[in-house]
C-alpha cells in the first residue's frame, strides 16, 4: 500500500513540474514575472512532491 502511494507522490510531482515549467516558459514569453513566479512555485512543489513519493518507497523497502 505504501508503495502505491509513493508512486502516486511521485506522479503528482512530476505533473506539477511539468505544469510549473509550462508557466514559467509562458511567463517568459510573454514577459510575465507573475507567472513566471507561479511556474517556479509550482516546480518547486514537483520536486518536493517526488521526493515526498520517494521517502515512501524507501520505506516501505525497508
Amino acid at each position: 500500500m505504501a508503495n502505491q502511494k509513493g508512486m502516486s507522490d511521485k506522479v503528482k510531482g512530476a505533473v506539477n513540474k511539468v505544469k510549473g515549467e509550462a508557466k514559467d516558459q509562458i511567463g517568459n514569453a510573454k514577459n510575465d514575472p507573475q507567472m513566471q513566479r507561479e511556474g517556479q512555485k509550482e516546480k518547486t512543489k514537483g520536486n518536493i512532491q517526488e521526493n515526498v513519493g520517494k521517502a515512501k518507497d524507501e520505506n516501505h523497502r525497508n
